[in-house]
């Protein structure tokens, strides 16, 4: 499954919000600079879905793509 994420770095708090099915808006504490927010972003992203993620696209970009890859809990 891939997920359409927008990245709000630097905003003082982690939250994520639903949009869509596929698309939500991502909160960060962390700012972008040496791939701190990507790292806060994935280690987020895998607690809420309890499944690995890959960003696919947008890596440096606030508009990203991610893969949800097979469920941690296996």
């Amino acid at each position: 499954m891939k997920l359409n994420i927008k990245v709000q770095p630097n905003s003082g708090r982690q939250e994520i919000i639903k949009i869509s099915d596929s698309s939500y808006k991502v909160f960060l504490k962390k700012s972008p600079e040496n791939n701190k927010a990507n790292i806060e972003l994935e280690k987020l992203l895998t607690k809420h879905f309890k499944s690995k993620m890959k960003v696919i696209k947008g890596f440096t970009s606030k508009n990203k793509v991610i893969e949800v890859k097979d469920d941690i809990r296996k």
